[in-house]
């Protein structure tokens, strides 16, 4: 039995707002351009759901455990709905009001939600993110509302990033650099992958704990792969043990207030184990290069995806090629987000536009058993601008670097 006299939704501003990368002017920017969508398309209010929306548009990240989390925006008001659970730190981190919902009664978050959408009757919400029970839920919970799909839009404005997103980035990106110089220097035969991931990723938390006022210490990671685990770009980090000759993937991975970068370069640990192991790393490594080259303001994502292709083409390599040429950077990480428009495929015909930020990062992927077998895969990171392109990733690639121990 419920008893009325519990919380049910109310207000927890402790503390006082926390200190951002970003301006007030620059989140004032971002709310005024979906309130500018909405206005076109005669939409009363926004329910935002997802990871990355309610970063890029509140500076508060969610943690989810299964809990309802979202965010309103209206004309007037921007308001994120959190559970009880989290205290005051949504309101710290929010760029405008918010409301706690308590676990008490199992609609608190729908009242919650009610009570910031009075009046509306066209609510945009992301139909990428709600899964058919929740979008269910939705029109029980707000009955003669007309939902209306507002995912792709928002992905579209996160895709031209600001110059305050470009320096966080550009300081990612860094991030990412001594994470790697700190693989390099625990790799060695006999040392289990966990051990050279563990040192790559303490040393960017120390970093990121270090260069900011304030930031919430969340989500860094290491990604290193040793022999037939460099198979696959987002294979787990295991106890295997590495050995003389072994191919290596590293990859570092800051997240930093939610925006992700990265770092990912071919090693083979003491020496290249054959001929064939050494061509294919070459290949890549001209493949990464005409990519770096390509990128440039104007040029189409198909356009660029399809002459790296002729490339492995002509050493008859494409078949082994694993997944698109590279993608856009924000608010997204390996379990949130994602802003599809920008991935150099060739089945996308996105114009690459000043203020994107996109990878470079072609692999191949070798079987086991066949000569050169392996991952190879190199990675950076460019900042598009109105003339021409800054390559942020400084770690450097190929043969001539990253034979460690020779």
């Amino acid at each position: 039995m419920i008893n009325d006299d519990m919380l049910h939704v109310t207000s927890w501003e402790w503390g006082e707002k926390e200190w951002s990368p970003f301006s007030a002017k620059e989140m004032a920017r971002r709310q005024g351009d979906l309130r500018a969508y909405m206005a076109t398309e005669q939409v009363d209010a926004c329910l935002l759901t997802s990871f990355h929306n309610i970063c890029y548009y509140s500076g508060w990240l969610y943690c989810y455990f299964g809990r309802r989390y979202g965010m309103v925006i209206d004309a007037d008001n921007a308001t994120t709905i959190s559970a009880g659970i989290d205290g005051g730190q949504p309101w710290r981190r929010t760029h405008g009001d918010n409301v706690v919902y308590s676990d008490w009664r199992r609609d608190n978050y729908y009242e919650a939600l009610r009570g910031l959408t009075q009046g509306v009757s066209r609510l945009g919400v992301e139909f990428d993110h709600l899964t058919i029970e929740r979008f269910k839920e939705l029109q029980t919970a707000l009955p003669g509302v007309e939902l209306i799909d507002l995912s792709r839009a928002t992905m579209w404005m996160r895709t031209i990033k600001s110059s305050e997103e470009h320096d966080l980035i550009r300081h990612g990106a860094q991030i990412c650099d001594l994470g790697g110089e700190a693989c390099v220097g625990a790799v060695g035969a006999g040392v289990p992958e966990q051990e050279v991931a563990l040192a790559a990723t303490a040393s960017m938390i120390r970093q990121i704990a270090a260069d900011f006022p304030f930031v919430e210490l969340m989500d860094t990671w290491t990604w290193f792969q040793s022999g037939i685990n460099t198979d696959g770009a987002h294979n787990p980090v295991t106890n295997k043990v590495i050995e003389s000759g072994d191919i290596l993937s590293l990859n570092t991975f800051p997240m930093i207030f939610g925006y992700y970068t990265a770092l990912e370069r071919t090693l083979f640990c003491d020496h290249v184990t054959s001929d064939e192991h050494l061509r294919l790393w070459e290949v890549n490594v001209e493949v990464h290069e005409r990519g770096l080259e390509l990128i440039r303001p104007g040029v189409r994502c198909c356009d660029v995806a399809a002459e790296l292709n002729d490339i492995y083409r002509s050493h008859d390599l494409l078949q082994y090629r694993s997944f698109g040429y590279g993608h856009s950077f924000g608010v997204l990480s390996h379990y949130y987000g994602r802003e599809a428009g920008v991935e150099l495929r060739e089945d996308v015909e996105t114009v690459l536009k000043p203020g994107m930020v996109v990878s470079m990062e072609p692999m191949i992927a070798i079987p086991d058993g066949q000569p050169g077998a392996g991952g190879y895969r190199e990675h950076d990171i460019l900042i598009i601008g109105e003339d021409g392109v800054e390559n942020i990733t400084g770690f450097p690639y190929g043969p001539e670097h990253n034979i460690i121990g020779a």
